[in-house]
This record gives structure tokens, sequence and C-alpha cells, in this order.
């Protein structure tokens, strides 16, 4: 009985401590398909990594002989900066190489055109969009080169932004006599190139590329410090603090030295200075309120402002400073009203004395002139109702028809401003049927870019049925139109969508408007309707291959308008009329499908620019979901 019993225990232990073994198999073999899963991925990733890279590779070889140095030039670029990741060295020498090609084709178009906050200067009746878009978007190559490489390697940058200075003509040297506007040519590159990596979000780089130059006070430099404070207030206002104390000590400062300052503060990106005689110059862009500055920031302003006003006067033959006492005493009246409001007491009486006895200096043409400039910024601006009311009283008053139509282009611009759809009636006004034409269309272009960037969608589509608009500009606001509404109306945005391919078709064909609309199409169709978007770029890329000149890239819509012998010129990058970033959305959805419509482009820069963005793509994913085998 015993023996019986201990088999039985026996046999029951063998069944207890076999059963977990049995009970384990299953959870093994799961694990094993969870990794299959995963492992499969992954190597489809690498391989599609695998078939960008060489595709780079065969196209980098291709570019070496494209005979547009521009073309060459950032397709060498583009794909220097895409292979970094994966070969830094072979990027490196293609980063060399798009130097090489950049400095002979910037070499080649020396002469440009200087567009500033979208003014020209020109003749009347010299107008030709076409033109004035080329001259808006001529490159400069070294730039855009040293660009992509200063996020990349600084090593490099510092040697390209060597070559720069080295390349600067004799009056843009170092040596020249300091500007308040920019710095020298060299080091102004410098800081152009931090300001479009600050933009870009590439704070870092940017920082390592301007801190070398930041000690200097121009417009430019605190221009930058105003859009770094944006990002990084603690990091900008620490240069400003630093830029104070170089100015309190350096006795080269003066008194348009402290105007610039006080614009960090008091009036970001609007700068006043003033010449000998009392005359204000000033550059503004959109006004700004002060920035929320610490207690202890503003009165280190006031320290170093009062540490170079307060100076004793030279006399007058060994006056260096840029102001003389006319214009010294312009900036004290400027910046007086801010040292009584947040200055300490004793550094405001002494600013007052300062001026009461500079006012016993000037004349009383210097007295009495200036108002505007020397409010500007600091007095919040007359109420628009006060300015319509002036300008129709002036309007009342003027003596030509001529005279009228520009104070009612002025109301119209006053208008637009604001997002007012007055400037529409104002415009209506206008006697003359030729500038009436003009201003009409830049008013209802004005609107339509607004009423997108707000997300009206009705008032948009009420501009496109009833405005002064071209076929490419009604596509834009249709298809702009439909990604605002698929979320909330899909089956309209479809509609506006075939509304749009009906205004493409309106465009000649070889117009280079027409291969862009249909992007811009095929890119709204992604959003809208995917299922439609093959179809859509094979029509776009027909219509590339039929027109002279498409590259692929720099898409805008440039509107300009004439008026008493300048022309205004509203450029609007459009980057749905591109190639960039709808290949590179197609190639992580479609790699192969995406390759065969870039092999389907016979221009060069098209085609190239395509390839550029699905191998980018490709290289970029992190690996969240696997390319469509």
């Amino acid at each position: 009985m015993k023996y019986l019993g201990l088999s039985a225990t026996v046999t029951v232990s063998l069944v207890l401590f076999s059963q977990p073994g049995f009970s384990q198999q299953p959870v093994t073999k799961s694990k094993q398909k969870a990794t299959a899963k995963n492992v499969e991925p992954e190597r489809l990733r690498k391989e599609r990594q695998a078939q960008a890279r060489s595709l780079l590779i065969s196209l980098a070889s291709d570019a070496r002989s494209f005979r547009d140095q521009t073309l060459r030039t950032r397709s060498l670029a583009r794909i220097a900066d895409a292979l970094w990741e994966i070969d830094a060295e072979q990027s490196r020498a293609l980063f060399r190489k798009a130097w090489e090609a950049a400095e002979t084709a910037d070499h080649e178009s020396e002469e440009r055109l200087n567009i500033h906050n979208g003014l020209v200067a020109m003749r009347p009746g010299d107008v030709d969009p076409a033109t004035v878009t080329s001259i808006a978007s001529t490159p400069e190559l070294c730039k855009e080169v040293l660009r992509l490489v200063a996020q990349r390697d600084r090593t490099l940058s510092e040697e390209f932004l060597e070559k720069l200075k080295e390349s600067q003509p004799e009056n843009g040297s170092e040596k020249a006599p300091p500007s308040l506007w920019d710095l020298p040519n060299a080091s102004q590159q410098r800081l152009s190139l931090a300001e479009s990596l600050l933009r870009e979000g590439k704070t870092e780089p940017a920082l390592q590329l301007a801190d070398p130059v930041l000690g200097n006070v121009t417009i430019s430099t605190l221009d930058f410090l105003t859009l770094l404070r944006e990002k990084d207030p603690a990091g900008a206002d620490q240069r400003y603090s630093a830029m104070l104390a170089g100015t309190g000590s350096n006795m080269a400062a003066d008194a348009n030295t402290v105007s610039l300052l006080s614009s960090y503060i008091f009036t970001p990106n609007t700068y006043v200075i003033f010449n000998t005689e009392g005359a204000a110059s000033y550059s503004a862009m959109a006004t700004t309120s002060p920035i929320n500055a610490s207690p202890q920031l503003r009165q280190a302003f006031f320290q170093t402002a009062s540490a170079v006003l307060l100076r004793p006067q030279p006399p007058p033959e060994q006056d260096q400073s840029t102001t003389g006492i006319a214009g010294k005493y312009m900036v004290i009246k400027r910046l007086l009203p801010l040292f009584e409001q947040y200055a300490a007491r004793n550094l405001t009486a002494s600013m007052r004395g300062q001026f009461e006895v500079l006012s016993s200096l000037v004349s009383d043409t210097v007295r009495r002139g200036e108002s505007d400039s020397v409010e500007k910024g600091i007095t919040p601006e007359e109420p628009f109702a006060s300015r319509e009311a002036s300008l129709l009283d002036e309007i009342e008053h003027a003596n030509t028809s001529e005279d009228r139509d520009q104070l009612y282009f002025k109301l119209a611009s006053l208008a637009l401003k604001r997002d007012d759809l007055k400037a529409r009636d104002y415009v209506s006004k206008i006697d003359e049927s030729g500038f009436r034409k003009q201003a009409q269309a830049w008013v209802d272009w004005g609107l339509a870019v607004s009423a997108i960037r707000n997300k009206k969608t009705e008032r948009a589509l009420e501009l496109n049925r009833t405005g002064e608009l071209t076929h490419i500009q009604r596509v834009w606001i249709l298809t702009q139109a439909a990604k605002l509404l698929v979320k909330t109306d899909r089956p309209r945005a479809s509609l506006l969508l075939d509304a749009a391919s009906a205004e493409a078709r309106r465009i000649d064909g070889g117009d280079l408007d027409r291969p862009r609309a249909l992007f811009a199409i095929a890119n709204a169709l992604d959003v809208v309707e995917p299922a439609r978007v093959s179809e859509a770029i094979f029509e776009a890329v027909k219509a590339a291959n039929a027109t002279e000149g498409f590259t692929g890239e720099g898409g805008m819509v440039m509107q300009t308008m004439s008026s008493k012998g300048l022309i205004n010129v509203s450029p609007q990058k459009v980057p749905d009329f591109d190639v960039a970033g709808l290949f590179g959305v197609l190639a992580n959805e479609d790699y192969e499908r995406a390759v065969q419509f870039a092999r389907g482009f016979q221009g060069e820069a098209p085609r190239a620019n395509a390839t550029i963005a699905i191998a980018g793509a490709v290289l970029n994913e992190k690996g969240s979901r696997a390319p469509t085998p």
C-alpha cells in the first residue's frame, strides 16, 4: 500500500511539474512571430535606404555634368545634405563640389536688383511681371550651400565663410567704416546665414555662426536678437546685456548707437536714427509691442544710455559722431518719454538737463522738426478711422483726378492692411480704368491671401468668384480652400478641386503656371482624395514635359502694382506648386511608384528635385512605418 501511495504521489508530481512546460510553448512561438513582424519592416526600411543611397550617388554623378550651374550647385548640395547621416565623408566631398559650382554661378550673376520689403524702384512703364519674378528669385548660391553646410559641419562652414570673406570687394571689407545698418560684407554674410537657420528653427548652429559678430550694434544684429528672443528669450537677453556692457565702455558709441539699442526693448523691429542735421531715417517692419523685459534689463539699458548721452559734447570740429549736436538732441527728445516712464529719477533728471542744454544749441527748425520720426514706434499709431477721415478730407480738396486716384489707392491700402473689405469699395472709386484694374487685382489678391491665412474660407471663395484674379491665383485659392474644408465637408472640398482642375486647363499649355497649378491640385488631392493622386501626378508631369523651363521648385505667385513711379511687389511663395513635398510624401507611401514618376520628367531640374525629395524622405524615415513593398 505504501508503494502504491508513493507511486501515485510521483505520478501526480510528474503531471504537476510537466504542465508548465507545455503551457510555455505557445508563448515562445508568439514572441518569435512578434520578432519576425518587427524584423520584416526593418529589413524593408534598410533595403529602401540602400536603394535611396544608390539613387543619390547616381544622381550626383549626373549632376556634375549639368550645364545649368544653379541646378548643378543645388543638386550637389542637397544630395550631400541628404547623405550626411549615412555617409558623412561622401557628403563632405559633394559639399565641396557644390561650393565650386556656386562660386562660378554667383560670379556669373553679380548684377541683381535688390528687392526689399516688397518695393522696387523702377520707371513707370518698365513693369514686366515675368522679369520681376526672375529678378526676385535670382539665387545667391554660395549662401544656399553655406546654409546646408552650417547645419552639418561647423569646420567646413567656417572654411567656406573665410573663402567668402576673401572674395569680397575692398569697399565691403572688415576695414570699412562702421555702418549703423549692416555689418561689413563678410560678417553680414555670416549673420544672414545664421538668421536663415534661426528662422528654420535651427537655433544652436545659428548661434554658433552669429556669436562672433553680435558684439556690434547695428540694425542687422538687433534684428537677429529680436528674432532670437521669440525662440530663446533668456539667450537673447543675455547677448543683449553683453552688447550693452560693450557699448558703455566704447568711446566710439554715440546717440544713434543708443537709439538702436532702445529698439530691442521698446520698439522691436522699428529703428530710428538721425543725421547731423537732425533729419531722421528709419526702418520699420511689422511693429510689435515692447518686450516683457525684466526691470534689471531695462535699468541696464538706461545706465548704458546715460553713460553715452551724458558724455561732454566735443567742439564741432572734433565731433566724430554720426549725429552731431542736432542728431543727439533728436535722439534724447525721442527717448526722454521712456526715461520718464521707466528710468531711475536721478538718470531722468540728468537726461532732462542734457536735453535743455542741447535745446539751446540747435536751431528752431531742428526743435520743431521730425515729430513723426521722434514718436515712431513709441507713440501709438493714429487709429484707422482718423487716418481714413484725413484722407477723405484730402480727396475733397484734391486738385486733379490723378491726385484723387492716388488718395483712394492709399485708402484702399490702409483698409487692406486691416483685412477690411472697404479696400474694394475705395478701389472702385478710382477714375482711370487702367490704374483701377491694377489696384483691384492688387487688393483682391491681398484679401484672398489674408482670407486663406486666417481660415476665412467663405470670404476666399467669394473673392474667387468676383475678384480680379488670374487663373493661377484662382487655382491656389480653390486648392487651399479645399484643404481647409476637408475635415468638415469632404464632398464640397472635392468639388472645389474639380473647379481648380477646370481653371488649370484654361492656362496655356506652354505657360509655367500650368504644371504648377496641376501640382497644387495633386498636393490637395493627397489630402482630400488620395485615390486620385496618381492620375493627377501623371497629368502634372505630362504638363511639365510640355513646358520649357519648369524646374519643380521656387513656385510663387508674384503680384505687381505700379503707383507713382514705384512698383509694389508682393511675392507669395507656394510650396504646393513644387515637386519636393508631394514626392517626399509619395516616397513613404509607394517608393517604386514615386521613382517611376520622377523618371518620367524629361527636364533635368524637376527630375533631380523629385529624386532628391524621394531619397531624402526615405533616408530620414525613422522606422515608424514600413515602406510599401
